[in-house]
């Protein structure tokens, strides 16, 4: 049984895709534009065409989990904030409960709980986040919410910290939140726990065991 990778195409889509291929965890990258399995392919990972703002009930099947790290990107307006990082968001989570799958691993926001303190730039995307995880704690299914800081394409440094009040920053390099979503989705028995996430001085593997 697989994990479903929804937004593996993103920047840490891409990254947590390849960490999974090299661990053996088996993965399906859920894609919009079939032409971009050939980077996925190369790294032994198994894909599957579709989109959340159209049909991809058939990505679930034979999975087991599902990794949400899909985003409307910062280039878009509100429109898709809405269609994309909320609808999309719920409709995933509605399928892959209704098709008995066992966890959700979503990737929200640090300040999703208060969209109203962010950035005014991001206040849709932090609701639209907001939203989708309140929605995922009610829904049936067991999961998991890691909240990223402000995202940075530092290098990875494998460890990471889960109390903002501990260190004197906000950010948190896509790498370790790649690296943070390989350490749960191996790990099964962690259900129902949020996570904020922050670069810091824990092992990831030791935060996540």
């Amino acid at each position: 049984m697989k994990t479903l990778v929804i937004g593996a195409n993103g920047r840490i889509g891409r990254q947590f895709c390849t960490l999974a291929a090299a661990a053996g965890l088996p993965v399906c990258a859920m894609l919009r534009d079939p032409d971009q399995a050939k980077h996925f392919e190369a790294d032994g990972v198994d894909t599957v065409t579709g989109d959340l703002e159209g049909g991809f009930e058939h990505a679930f099947q034979r999975c087991e989990q599902v990794v949400f790290t899909a985003g409307s990107g910062p280039d878009t307006g509100a429109d898709k904030t809405l269609l994309v990082d909320l609808h999309g968001a719920i409709r995933a989570i509605d399928l892959a409960r209704d098709q008995g799958l066992g966890r959700f691993v979503m990737v929200s926001a640090l300040r999703a709980d208060e969209p109203l303190a962010g950035p005014e730039n991001l206040r849709p995307y932090l609701a639209a986040k907001h939203a989708a995880d309140s929605y995922l704690r009610h829904a049936g299914i067991e999961y998991v919410i890691l909240k990223p800081g402000r995202l940075t394409d530092e290098p990875a440094s494998g460890c990471i910290a889960t109390d903002p009040e501990s260190v004197g920053h906000l950010t948190i390099s896509r790498g370790n939140v790649a690296r943070s979503l390989l350490a749960v989705a191996r790990n099964r028995a962690l259900r129902n726990r949020e996570y904020p996430l922050l670069d810091g001085e824990q092992p990831i593997d030791t935060v996540f065991a």
